[in-house]
């Protein structure tokens, strides 16, 4: 059962912030990881396109050298971005607002957080700010 916070909100019990606390952990660390592989990737491909005379534009073995550059480069600029999400997350944690909704202040539910422990909004404001933002209006 949820606990009351100093701000007069209801705040996660401890077991269930232990629990976001370890989920986090396992997200950076996977990400990290995700990270240091895609800037390895990454650099192969500039180091082996540095001597090579490669014609990307006919390529006949498939995908282009400049198409998998920029697939890693778009999939490492998304794991840094998780990663500073996941930083973000953790400072909410040590500033005691973690788990509080950013656009209504209601709390944000245990299982949203276990789901998506980066979430800054509760299901109720992000299923409007979706609906605001879509095309059809």
């Amino acid at each position: 059962m949820p606990v009351e916070s100093p701000h007069g909100d209801w705040a996660l019990t401890p077991q269930e912030q232990a629990a976001i606390e370890a989920l986090l952990l396992v997200e950076h660390q996977e990400a990290a990881a995700s990270e240091a592989s895609l800037v390895a990737e990454y650099q192969a491909i500039l180091d082996a396109s540095v001597d090579a005379n490669l014609d990307d534009e006919h390529d006949p073995e498939g995908a282009t050298v400049g198409y998998e550059r920029a697939r890693i480069a778009s999939l490492l600029r998304q794991a840094r971005e998780h990663l500073s999400a996941l930083a973000a997350a953790s400072d909410r944690i040590r500033a005691d607002v973690y788990g509080d909704c950013g656009q209504c202040g209601r709390p944000i539910s245990f299982d949203r957080l276990m789901a998506f422990p980066t979430a800054m909004t509760c299901v109720s404001c992000a299923k409007g700010s979706t609906r605001m933002s879509s095309p059809r209006g």
